[in-house]
């Protein structure tokens, strides 16, 4: 058994996956409520990564492993962005021969390895009593994994594309928003000035919501998303409309990672894969950017239309969360405690049509959350469709 201070019981808390504004509040509301009811805490390390590389020794240096969480730990890092366990896209029930460590190596030599034994006898060795992942949809799936071998799971869903099933919110999401739209108007200006299409590429690998809300928000004029493909003459077609009714003679659209146009595939930007299986995407609104200049002088009297082509990445994910990922996490960690108080493990917590709910959280692997393209995508406009709002939950078109 580690060192670990026996209160009420220990819980551990983990970040996987990529980083988004809103993790480190959630954190924070897991470690001050926890501790002011008597349970100790520790953080795990690197996401999984942690619970992979752990040494089951009481000498040993576990420190990029885990560490123990106070108030002034949490306090100073509550307010800020990223998150300060660090973490990774490591999956323990895959993991490559080379990324073994070094202390299992002679036990586990096949190209592709399950530590998953390894992962509950770390947990044992912690003396974890409850675990809280905080991820999307791959994170959070070994999270179900690990429910289903018998450790008390209680999950808190995060991404930047709110593509996890079961909730209207995850945590990240409505920065990501947020700064879309801010970007968005500030390139604008500059689309203005030289007359030219502004094409954005923003994060949604299987889901388009990071590209439906912006654009209902006036961010942009068109957005084609990776559930409906497109026909790039039909986008061009409705940007030099768009361009020509603007006095500033310019016109946006914003381009999902995964979106596809008819005729063709993701565009990736290696074949290099990740443990969950995913190839980086990127580079759609490269290919699309030079398309548009070739098509537009079939509707713009002969004359192309240049482009601005900005791939948003990693800028609408860095930095301090908003207001609703400030207060969102808090919520979340205080709905975690509330069902480890009751001793209800096996769920997810959630917003559900604008109220704080929670279900099994097997819903994240039982389903996929995309945008109901029927619903709530014109496929005749390329922009999002609604026909009222009354009695909608807030992001209406995330909602079940």
């Amino acid at each position: 058994m580690a060192n670990v201070k026996r209160t009420k019981g220990v819980i551990a808390i983990l970040t996987g996956g990529g980083d988004v504004p809103g993790l480190n509040p959630a954190i924070r509301a897991v470690t001050i409520r926890a501790l002011r009811e008597g349970y100790g805490v520790i953080g795990l390390r690197r996401g999984w990564a942690g619970l992979v590389d752990l040494v089951r020794d009481k000498s040993a240096d576990n420190s990029e492993c885990f560490q123990f969480l106070t108030e002034e730990i949490v306090n100073r890092a509550g307010r800020t962005g990223g998150t300060f366990l660090h973490t990774s896209r490591t999956r323990p029930s895959h993991v490559r021969k080379d990324d073994v460590p070094a202390h299992l190596k002679e036990r586990y030599a096949d190209e592709s390895n399950d530590l998953t034994p390894e992962v509950l006898k770390n947990l044992d060795f912690l003396g974890v009593d409850y675990l809280i992942p905080i991820g999307g949809d791959d994170t959070l799936s070994y999270g179900v994994r690990l429910y289903q071998e018998g450790a008390r799971v209680v999950a808190i869903p995060k991404t930047m594309d709110n593509d996890v099933p079961g909730t209207d919110l995850c945590i990240g999401f409505s920065t990501c928003v947020t700064r879309t739209i801010q970007m968005a108007n500030n390139l604008r200006t500059t689309a203005g000035s030289h007359e030219r299409f502004l094409v954005l590429e923003v994060f949604g690998r299987y889901a388009g919501f990071t590209a439906m809300l912006p654009t209902m928000a006036g961010a942009a004029n068109r957005c084609v998303i990776p559930e409906y493909r497109f026909r790039i003459e039909h986008l061009t077609e409705l940007l030099c409309e768009d361009r020509h009714k603007n006095p500033s003679k310019y016109s946006i659209v914003l381009v999902s990672e995964g979106a596809m146009f008819e005729g063709g595939e993701m565009v990736f930007q290696s074949t290099e894969t990740d443990a969950y299986g995913h190839m980086k995407l990127g580079g759609i609104a490269d290919l699309l950017s030079i398309k548009l200049r070739e098509l537009s002088p079939q509707f713009n009297a002969g004359k192309p239309v240049n482009t601005i082509n900005q791939r948003l990445g990693y800028l609408v994910r860095g930095g301090d969360p908003d207001a609703i990922d400030s207060i969102v996490p808090m919520a979340y960690g205080n709905l975690a405690l509330d069902l480890i108080l009751k001793n209800v493990h096996g769920r997810l917590v959630a917003l559900r049509s604008g109220r704080y709910d929670n279900l099994p959280v097997d819903v994240v692997t039982s389903t996929k959350k995309v945008v109901n393209v029927e619903k709530h995508y014109n496929t005749e406009r390329l922009r999002p469709h609604y026909k009222s709002f009354e009695m909608q939950p807030l992001f209406f078109m995330t909602s079940d």
